[in-house]
C-alpha cells in the first residue's frame, strides 16, 4: 500500500529550476538542466533514469558537493535553509545533520583502517558535544537499529569482516546517526544480490516509518520504484521528462521514453529451440573445487562448489541463478577451462576433459567460450577492436590477415556493430558497445557454447534487454548453447529453457524455467523468487510474505 505519511506537511526539500553545469578542458556541460522536484516528510520519491541522465549530479548538487561546476536554481531550500545561501562550510555542517547520503559502493565509502565504530564515533563527535563512551553506545544503538548481528562485538570490527549487505545496513546506520530530516539513497541496493535488496530496501522504509525522515532515492531499476515509491520522476539527458505518483507513471506512461523503459525487458524465448533428446554436450559430475582459507592454525579449505552435476543440451538456454558466493562463477571457470576441479569429471562432446591431454584441452576452450561481467575490465583498453577479436584467431594461427580482418567485420555486423568501428578502442564505446565486442570475440572461433557470467549487470535496464536479445538470437542463428549465469531471477525467466539454482556450492534444485519459478521445491528457491522486485503495483502485497535471509 502506498505510503501517505507526508501527504499532509509541506515539503522536506523543494527545487525548483536547478540547473547544474560542469567546467572541464573541453568547455562547459550542462548535466541538470532545469528541473523541479519536491520530497515531503515520511514519503519516498524515486528519481529514475539510466546512466548519464544527471540523476547523481541532482543528489550531489543537492548536497553540495560539485566542486568544478556550477548551481543555479529558482528554489532549492532543504527545510529552513536555503542551500544557495550556504558558504562550503556551512554546507559540511549541514550534512549528515539535516541531509544524509547512502552510498552505492559501500566499501568504497567506508574507512578501510578504522573500525565500524570508531567511524560512527568520529561522526558524532564531529556534530554534536559527545562524550565517547556515549558516542560508543549510541554507535551499538544504531547497528542494533539496522539489523546487524552482535552489534556489542562487531562495533569493533573493520569493513572488509562484513558482507556486503552488512556495510549496506552501516551506511545506513551513518546516515541516519544525527537524525536528519532527509536521506537521498544513491543506487543504493545496485551492486547487491537480490534477496538482500530487498531486506535494505525493507530497513529504509521501516526507518522511515519509525522516524518520519524523507527518503529521495536514486535509481535505475523500475522494480525497486515499483516496490517502494509513493512519487516518481523519470529523468533522461539531464531533464525530468515526466513525475507525478508512482501508480499514476508507471501503470499509464505518458512520455514515449518513460514506455520505452517499462517496455525494456527481453523477448520470451521459446524453449523449443533446444533438443531434448540429444546427448548432452557439455557436462559436469560431482565435481568439486575447494580453496584454502586463512593461515597457520586458522587454515582450513572452503568448498566453493560442492559436488555438483550439471548438462548442457544443444541449443539450449541453461540459466544458473544464486547469490554472491554460491559457486557459480567458479563452475563457469571450470566449464570453460579457466579453472580445474578438485574432484569429478567434465565433458565436451564426449571427451574428457577435466584433467586430460592438452589436446583436449585446447579442444574445450576452443569450443567453450566465455562473456565476462564487466566489458571494460574484460577487454585490453591498449588494443583496438580488431585487436581484440582477432587475437583469438592469432592465438590459434586460424587464417591469414587478411581473412582476420574479414572475420572480424563479419563478427562485428553479427553483433550489429559496423565493420568501421574496428580501428576505435574500447574507451570509445558505451558499455552495451562494449559488450557486445566481447560478445563478438567470444564467437571468433566459432564455439558450440557460450558461458555468460552476470553478462548484462553493470549496464542499464535498455541496454540489458538489448544484449539478451542479442544473444538469444545468436543461439538460434548459430544454434550454439548458452549458459547464463545471474542473480536477476525476474530476467532469467524470459530466457532461459532450464534453470539451476546454487546456494553455498551445492545445486539445490534443477528443473525447466516455468515449473522453477510457479512451483520451486527448495526453500532457497523460495526464498529468492520471493525477493524479486514486483513487476506491477499489486504486486506489493507479496513484500509482507517474504522470506528473509540474514544479509
Amino acid at each position: 500500500m502506498e505510503n501517505t505519511n507526508g501527504s499532509e506537511s509541506g515539503p522536506v526539500l523543494d527545487v525548483r529550476g536547478l540547473t547544474v553545469t560542469l567546467n572541464g578542458d573541453a568547455g562547459s556541460t550542462r548535466v541538470v538542466d532545469d528541473i523541479d522536484l519536491s520530497v515531503r516528510r515520511g514519503e519516498v520519491f524515486a528519481l529514475l533514469g539510466e546512466s548519464g541522465s544527471g540523476k547523481s549530479m541532482t543528489a550531489r548538487a543537492i548536497m553540495g558537493l560539485i566542486e568544478d561546476g556550477e548551481v543555479a536554481a529558482t528554489t532549492l531550500r532543504l527545510g529552513d535553509a536555503d542551500l544557495l545561501s550556504l558558504t562550503p562550510e556551512q554546507h559540511r555542517r549541514l550534512r549528515g545533520v539535516t541531509v544524509s547520503l547512502v552510498m552505492q559502493d559501500a566499501l568504497s565509502a567506508l574507512n578501510p583502517v578504522l573500525s565500524i565504530g570508531d567511524q560512527i564515533i568520529d561522526l558524532l563527535r564531529a556534530h554534536r558535544r559527545i562524550a565517547r563512551r556515549d558516542a560508543r553506545a549510541r554507535a551499538v544503538e544504531l547497528l542494533t537499529l539496522v539489523g546487524i548481528p552482535s552489534p556489542e562485538k562487531r562495533v569493533h570490527d573493520y569493513p572488509h569482516q562484513f558482507s556486503g549487505g552488512q556495510r549496506q545496513r552501516i551506511l545506513i546506520a551513518m546516515a541516519i546517526a544525527l537524525d536528519p530530516d532527509l536521506i537521498i539513497a544513491d543506487e543504493p541496493t545496485t551492486a547487491l544480490d537480490v534477496t538482500v535488496q530487498a531486506q535494505i530496501l525493507d530497513l529504509l522504509l521501516s526507518l522511515r516509518d519509525r522516524l518520519g525522515m524523507g527518503i529521495l532515492l536514486i535509481t535505475h531499476d523500475l522494480g525497486v520504484v515499483m516496490e517502494v515509491a509513493d512519487r516518481v520522476a523519470v529523468m533522461r539527458t539531464g531533464r525530468i521528462v515526466e513525475s507525478g505518483s508512482a501508480d499514476e507513471v508507471l501503470t499509464a506512461p505518458q512520455h514515449p521514453y518513460t514506455q520505452q523503459l517499462l517496455h525494456s525487458m527481453p523477448k520470451d524465448v521459446s524453449a523449443a529451440v533446444a533438443d531434448d533428446s540429444a546427448a548432452p554436450i557439455l557436462q559436469a559430475a560431482d565435481v568439486e573445487r575447494t580453496f584454502r582459507s586463512g593461515s597457520g592454525r586458522r587454515a582450513h579449505r572452503v568448498a566453493a562448489v560442492a559436488g555438483v552435476d550439471l548438462s548442457l543440451r544443444p541449443g539450449e538456454i541453461l540459466a544458473i541463478v544464486g547469490e554472491s558466493g554460491s559457486g557459480k562463477s567458479t563452475l563457469a571457470r571450470m566449464l570453460v577451462g579457466l579453472d580445474s576441479p578438485d574432484a569429478g569429471t567434465l565433458t565436451y562432446r564426449d571427451q574428457d576433459v577435466t584433467r586430460g591431454r592438452l589436446a583436449d584441452r585446447k579442444v574445450l576452450r576452443r569450443g567453450v567460450q566465455m562473456v565476462f561481467q564487466d566489458p571494460y575490465m574484460s577487454l585490453n583498453p591498449r588494443m583496438t577492436v580488431q585487436q581484440i577479436i582477432s587475437e583469438p584467431l592469432a592465438a590459434t594461427r586460424s587464417g591469414s590477415p587478411s581473412s582476420r580482418r574479414d572475420r572480424v567485420a563479419e563478427l562485428l555486423e553479427l553483433v550489429g556493430l559496423s565493420p568501421d568501428m574496428a580501428s576505435r578502442f574500447p574507451h570509445q564505446f558505451s558499455g552495451g558497445q562494449r559488450q557486445r565486442i566481447g560478445i563478438a570475440r567470444a564467437l571468433a572461433l566459432d564455439p558450440d557454447v557460450l558461458v555468460c557470467d552476470e553478462p548484462v549487470s553493470a549496464l542499464d535496464v535498455s541496454i540489458r534487454a538489448q544484449i539478451i536479445d542479442l544473444l538469444c538470437d545468436l543461439r538460434e542463428r548459430l544454434g550454439m548453447s548458452i549458459v547464463f549465469i545471474a542473480h536477476d531471477l525476474s530476467l532469467v525467466r524470459h530466457i532461459a529453457d532450464r534453470v539451476a539454482v546454487m546456494y553455498l556450492g551445492d545445486m539445490v534444485e534443477v528443473g525447466d524455467t516455468e515449473a522453477v519459478y510457479r512451483t520451486p521445491e527448495h526453500p532457497y528457491t523460495k526464498s529468492l523468487l520471493s525477493a524479486i522486485p514486483p513487476q506491477t503495483r499489486a504486486d506489493r502485497g507479496m513484500l509482507a510474505r517474504r522470506t528473509r535471509l540474514s544479509a
